[in-house]
């Protein structure tokens, strides 16, 4: 049943049937479509509802998904950054299976108005002189470079944080964002936030490297300690920054907070209490300093360790690696939305009966609490299919449900 999944007897039957009744029915799911919509989105408002009629489905096909489903060479540079046209027909067409097999139009068919995107505001990276560079070609991605390759580059590196935290606004804000500001300001277009960052651990991997890191922690835990001091500051006052450039004042802005953090298994526990809980903390206690807040953390990876740490934080949603169950996840995160727990390879291999059986194996553990949308334990991949989808629709239909 693969390597993560653990049914029961009466499981596997379950199993066993919708995968015969798939069958029967032409190889699509047997699924009331129009009910199954409606029943998620009273769901997904409050996954943890008391009157919810089924569990919430976040294993959503998107864009990535394309490629394998219409067969065409996977390309994401040229689907997101080169050619808009070739991407928009690809979504049409996608859109077209999409509609038939689960019901819905899944993607945006709309070009991007360029005349309403704000110019680029420097990164985090930039204050602590990273390049983030595409790398792998058409099936590649962004990597953030690293800057600091020795004990006495990172403090040199510091140093020149330190400065630069001095006149933030001007380093961060390119020379046509006054004229820019005053033209999108009259066409209503809201400045976007900050309010997500790669998390402390892995930011910090970036910046100075993976061994270099965690080789840290016993050669100069001072060094470690100012270097988390820092990212902390810069990201408070680059938020703050932006808060002030969309209007906003410390008492007004938005709240909410949420992290990426795949990095953040290779700390073990005292690292972590040393390095990240601390930024945590402070940008948590300015972003989301109250019980409703939002605080969420990605990171999908084994990372079972640090839980009792995170617990502190009382994270309202998380996805985490496929290691983890909700039941584990649960015990340390009362009050999360957990989004997950199927691993991703296995909605991506269109493995059938692993897709159901792992629905049913975190359905039976969240159905007391509640608080499940189940999704990918981490990102949904080429090879997920809207068949695998429909599949799980008809899964939730049949067998996670709230009220009946």
């Amino acid at each position: 049943m693969g390597a993560y999944t653990q049914v029961t007897a009466e499981q596997r039957r379950q199993v066993d049937q919708l995968l015969a009744d798939t069958k029967a029915n032409g190889g699509l799911a047997p699924v009331d479509i129009e009910r199954f919509w409606a029943d998620q989105e009273v769901a997904n408002k409050n996954p943890f509802g008391a009157d919810i009629p089924q569990i919430p489905l976040g294993a959503i096909c998107n864009w990535e998904c394309i490629f394998d489903e219409l067969g065409v060479a996977q390309d994401w540079w040229r689907f997101q950054y080169t050619d808009e046209a070739w991407a928009l027909d690809l979504s049409r067409r996608y859109n077209d299976l999409s509609e038939n097999i689960v019901g819905r139009r899944l993607l945006t068919e709309q070009p991007v108005d360029r005349s309403r995107q704000w110019p680029d505001v420097k990164g985090l990276n930039d204050i602590f002189e990273s390049d983030n560079v595409w790398e792998g070609g058409a099936t590649g991605s962004w990597w953030l470079k690293q800057s600091a390759h020795t004990h006495d580059e990172l403090v040199a590196l510091l140093d020149r944080v330190e400065r630069r935290l001095e006149h933030l606004r001007d380093f961060l804000l390119p020379d046509n964002w006054s004229s820019e500001k005053r033209r999108l300001d009259v066409l209503g277009v809201k400045l976007p936030l900050y309010r997500w960052q790669r998390g402390p651990c892995t930011f910090a991997c970036s910046i100075f490297g993976v061994e270099n890191m965690l080789f840290l922690f016993f050669d100069d835990p001072a060094l470690m300690r100012r270097f988390g001091d820092l990212i902390q500051r810069a990201i408070l006052e680059r938020a703050r920054v932006i808060d002030e450039e969309a209007g906003f004042t410390p008492d007004t802005a938005p709240k909410g907070w949420g992290w990426a953090d795949d990095n953040c298994c290779l700390f073990n526990a005292e690292m972590y209490e040393w390095f990240a809980m601390p930024i945590h903390r402070a940008v948590f206690d300015r972003y989301s300093p109250n019980p409703e807040d939002w605080r969420y953390q990605h990171s999908d990876s084994n990372m079972a360790h640090i839980l009792p740490l995170l617990s502190e934080l009382d994270l309202k949603g998380t996805n985490f690696g496929p290691t983890l169950t909700v039941a584990e996840i649960r015990q340390y995160c009362p009050n999360a939305v957990i989004d997950g727990q199927l691993a991703p390879f296995t909605f991506s291999r269109n493995e059938e009966a692993n897709m159901v059986a792992e629905l049913l194996r975190d359905f039976n553990q969240a159905r007391e609490k509640r608080g499940l949308r189940f999704s990918t334990a981490g990102s949904i991949n080429n090879g997920s299919r809207l068949t695998g989808m429909r599949l799980l629709m008809a899964a939730i239909q049949r067998h996670g449900r709230y009220v009946v």
